[in-house]
């Protein structure tokens, strides 16, 4: 398995990526939120190509990240999402991979910390907490505990506030 940053040759096969891991949580005929929501990250000035990586396996690419610009009030931070993964290379390692690489490639970038949404069985990791343990609320308070923050070498105990992440998480 190769992990890289993402080009815009790759996106097509991204949104198709997306498309499969995702097929089972949009409306049936549907097509599913984040792809939309990855178009528009694309396509916005808070997309951060450092942190967009794609894991190729035999060329084909089998996973995703993609970090944005976020922000803990006047704190510069990063929101990630999606995360995905090929169904058929699900729990083999390269969600694992991926989160690895962006959470050191975000580390090289002096970013203070990382925010996502998502399960708090398989983020805590990873290094990821539940938001209020290091001061940080989430946009949607009824998200809880799955709001998470991973917290790198230059974050400071004092950068707390409220997490924003990249207007397209906002319209979508």
């Amino acid at each position: 398995m190769y992990v890289r940053r993402e080009t815009p040759s790759d996106r097509e096969a991204i949104y198709a990526l997306l498309g499969a891991a995702f097929a089972d949580q949009a409306p049936p005929g549907e097509t599913p939120y984040e792809i939309e929501l990855t178009r528009q990250l694309f396509a916005s000035d808070e997309y951060l190509p450092k942190l967009s990586l794609v894991a190729e396996i035999s060329g084909e690419i089998v996973g995703f990240v993609l970090g944005t610009r976020g922000w803990v009030d006047g704190l510069e931070a990063v929101g990630l999402g999606p995360l995905a993964v090929t169904p058929g290379n699900q729990r083999t390692g390269v969600g694992s991979a991926l989160m690895h690489a962006v959470i050191g490639a975000a580390d090289a970038l002096d970013v203070p910390l990382l925010a996502l949404l998502g399960s708090t069985e398989y983020y805590p990791r990873f290094g990821f907490v539940t938001s209020t343990e290091v001061g940080i609320e989430s946009p949607e308070a009824e998200w809880g505990a799955h709001f998470q923050i991973r917290t790198l070498t230059t974050h400071q105990p004092d950068q707390t506030g409220t997490f924003r992440y990249a207007t397209p998480f906002n319209a979508a």
